[in-house]
């Protein structure tokens, strides 16, 4: 989707999937996720900004995270994030189905 994207991330660790919590707690890797986000986020924001020369790029705040606990459920979401695209036309946030700019426009 060109307003947002999905990720399956994958952290070894025996916790994770047992607790409530998305990312083990109480040991050194706790917020793992959280800095993997943060790292994803910030090295992409510098990317896009010297790339479209200062473009005013800007990620929404936090993230939204969901524990795959089976193999059904990563099945799911993976034919979800491989038909999600499809959304773009009817999605609220698409300004083109608002203005006539062709789809392939760069801003």
């Amino acid at each position: 989707m060109p307003n947002h994207i999905h990720e399956i991330i994958v952290i070894h660790n025996k916790m994770v999937g047992k607790e409530y919590y998305s990312v083990p707690t109480g040991n050194k890797h706790y917020g793992l996720l959280s800095k993997i986000i943060k790292s994803f986020k910030h090295t992409c924001s510098k990317i896009i900004r010297l790339n479209f020369n200062n473009y005013r790029f800007q990620y929404q705040r936090s993230f939204y995270d969901h524990i795959i606990r089976n193999q059904e459920s990563l099945n799911k979401i993976r034919k979800y994030i491989r038909e999600n695209p499809t959304n773009w036309d009817s999605d609220k946030n698409n300004l083109n189905k608002y203005r006539s700019i062709p789809t392939d426009s760069v801003f």
